[in-house]
């Protein structure tokens, strides 16, 4: 048995008797030396009092310690008995997580002791987890309908515990917080925010039109009837602001429910029908988690121009930085009006004429309509005796038989056409920069331009997608629109009066629009049809512009050989690759070779995947059948709802297996038909 020690402060309190017998020994001898007699008293003093502390010492050390043991052991006994009976759930285990010790609180809560090991008890602790460099950790744990914060702490022991232990490894405690009540609070607290909303009818005037005089306000009267029933069972505040706009606030918890019917409302207010022959569409805006009220009215207000920059008949729902849409699975409604192109018109030209130079791009790879939309844009610099110059790093070769009309004509200056480090330089306070046919700022010609120019122009008809280009002075974004050339020849007809198209500029903006609508077959309107006829008077030469879009012998046996390999996927979708390393321009084959998969019986879409430049090319079409843009914006893209792209920093065969996952994922959600 191993002996006992007293240590410590309890040491001393016994000792000290024992030293105060050798002080007196001293003060006795030094007696002796002066006095013998006293020396001899002294010395009987000295040890009487010597046998009375050594026997008081042996008698009451053994006594002391005795008690202390008894003490200590009924301390001990108490403090198990109170980590025993404690309410705070506390365990322990080892390194692999075996459970070592429970206390009562925590075996109340498990109630069954035949779990072994902690993974198996809480599945959100792994055996990686245990391995940790500190003192602690904390896990985020769900059991049994309850939410626990959960505690781990290495308990470490001196080297005498280690050495008498079998193994080396130190205990770990783990203790459980019930924060079921927190948790519930604080989503309540989100559940109570408020949400604010915007509705817009998209088509309200248009479809008036088709109605009676004496049936119109009726028709006003059943889609806010349909609005606000819509809205009643979620206890929201509706307020009609104009005739055709709403504003709606509601409390957070309802948005789930709006997200799972993905947005009913959209096609309820289409089925409201009074003899219009045009159904109502509508868009809505939703800002959610702003940091107050007003934030969430402003992302509200984003949120709605992002709907109708996709076209309308769609929602949108900004959550701070992410944003979410649904539907606009619909075509957009060709506009009628030519005012708000009259009125951009006039806002571009009073903002070009503030500026000593304009800067031009489109997007990355341009094809013949960002070229065209571009030269549109120079010829109004010209108009208002401004210096233009257009930013073109790689020239296609389906561009480059365009490009030869201006280089090298003295008509034009040398420095027309630069790349973007001549750009860079140019750009100064004085600046504006004009972006064409692209609206994401990745992908413009340079997105240096966007952060250096202080005046920034946008002139698109592709959807807008969560990425924009912020901070525009003007924005005019038209999803309707067949082609940006065709957008920017409506401008030139208002921005000033007598401009003079030279024809090489004409056949420029004819070609753009001939490439989007695919030969006037896909995508134009009334308007495609007027601005086209308005180049042909400025001298646009058709047969030219047809014959400068034929193809060479390499680009059509690779568009032949992308056909041949097709595959069918799930019977609605066709799957191609391009393999052509050595043509110039593989990006626009693979785009040509989309387009007549869609001449395929029962296609619904095709996708056709092109490797160039170390990324995967993807060109998806569509016949009005389903939205391919949506698609494409699961990959990172966008573009038209017949007409879109992506692109993917991977190779053919991968990017083929992850369009195939996105497609799966949308039939399994229904958003597109199996």
């Amino acid at each position: 048995m191993k002996k006992q020690k007293i240590n410590g402060r309890s040491f001393w309190y016994y000792k000290i008797p024992l030293i105060l017998v050798i002080f007196l020994v001293l003060i006795n001898i030094w007696i002796y030396i002066h006095e013998v007699e006293a020396g001899i008293a002294m010395s009987g003093i000295v040890l009487l009092y010597s046998i009375t502390v050594i026997v008081l010492y042996r008698y009451v050390k053994t006594r002391r310690v005795q008690e202390m043991i008894e003490f200590a052991e009924d301390y001990a006994h108490v403090q198990k008995q109170l980590i025993n009976d404690i309410e705070l759930p506390y365990g322990l285990m080892d390194h692999t997580g075996k459970i070592m010790w429970m206390n009562n609180e925590l075996e109340r809560i498990i109630e069954d002791n035949t779990f072994k090991y902690i993974f198996t008890l809480f599945h959100e602790i792994t055996e990686e987890s245990l391995k940790f460099e500190g003192d602690k950790k904390t896990f985020n744990i769900m059991y049994k309908d309850h939410y626990y914060r959960m505690d781990i702490d290495m308990l470490l022991f001196d080297e005498d515990f280690k050495e008498a232990s079998d193994n080396n490894e130190n205990i770990i405690a783990f203790y459980l917080f019930d924060e079921t009540e927190t948790v519930r609070l604080k989503k309540e607290i989100v559940d109570q925010k408020m949400v604010a909303g915007l509705i817009y009818l998209d088509n309200y005037d248009d479809a008036l039109q088709s109605v009676e005089d004496v049936r119109r306000s009726l028709l006003g009267a059943l889609i806010e009837r349909r609005i606000n029933k819509y809205f009643a069972s979620m206890k929201a505040v509706v307020k009609k602001l104009e005739k055709d706009k709403y504003f709606v606030a509601i409390q957070q918890k309802y948005v789930s429910q709006l997200q799972s019917s993905k947005f009913s409302l959209l096609d309820e207010i289409k089925t409201v029908s009074i003899g219009n022959e045009m159904a109502v569409t509508a868009s809505i805006g939703l800002g959610v988690n702003g940091e107050s009220y007003v934030q969430n009215c402003e992302y509200s207000r984003i949120a709605i121009d992002l709907a109708l920059g996709r076209g309308g008949d769609q929602a949108v729902i900004k959550d701070g930085e992410k944003i979410y849409f649904y539907g606009g699975k619909t075509r957009q409604v060709e506009k009628n009006t030519r005012v708000k192109a009259r009125v951009k018109a006039h806002a571009l030209r009073e903002l070009l004429e503030t500026k000593d130079k304009v800067i031009i791009m489109g997007h990355q790879l341009s094809d013949i309509d960002a070229l065209g939309a571009a030269v549109g844009v120079y010829r109004i610099c010209k108009t208002i005796n401004k210096r233009a110059y257009i930013v073109l790093n790689e020239v296609t070769t389906s561009l480059r038989p365009m490009l030869e009309r201006f280089t090298g004509n003295d008509e034009y200056e040398e420095d027309l056409f630069i790349q973007s480090p001549q750009a860079i330089e140019l750009v100064d306070g004085n600046t504006a920069v004009v972006v064409v046919d692209v609206n994401r700022p990745s992908y413009v010609e340079c997105p240096e331009l966007l952060h250096k120019g202080k005046s920034i122009v946008i002139l698109d008809h592709h959807r807008q997608s969560s990425e924009v280009i912020e901070n525009a002075s003007l924005s005019y974004i038209e999803p309707y629109a067949s082609s940006a050339s065709e957008m920017v020849a409506e401008i030139l007809q208002y921005i000033h009066d007598g401009v003079k198209l030279k024809q090489a500029e004409a056949d420029a903006l004819y070609g753009g629009i001939l490439l989007d609508t695919q030969n006037f077959t896909n995508g134009m309107g009334v308007r495609t049809f007027e601005a086209a006829a308005y180049l042909k008077k400025n001298g646009a030469d058709v047969s030219g512009v047809r014959r400068l879009f034929r193809d060479g012998v390499d680009d059509i046996k690779a568009r032949a050989e992308a056909i041949k390999n097709t595959e069918i996927y799930e019977g609605k979708y066709a799957i191609s690759v391009l393999n052509a390393v050595e043509l110039d321009s593989p990006t626009v084959v693979g785009a040509q070779a989309a387009n007549e998969l869609l001449g395929i019986r029962d296609i619904c879409a095709s996708f056709v995947v092109t490797y160039y430049s170390g990324k995967s090319y993807i060109s998806a079409r569509s016949i009005d059948e389903l939205n391919v843009q949506i698609i494409m914006e699961k990959l990172g893209g966008g573009g038209h709802m017949n007409i879109a792209g992506a692109q993917l920093e991977c190779d053919t065969a991968e990017a083929v297996q992850t369009l195939k996952s996105v497609l799966d994922d949308m039939i399994k959600n229904g958003d597109l038909p199996a």
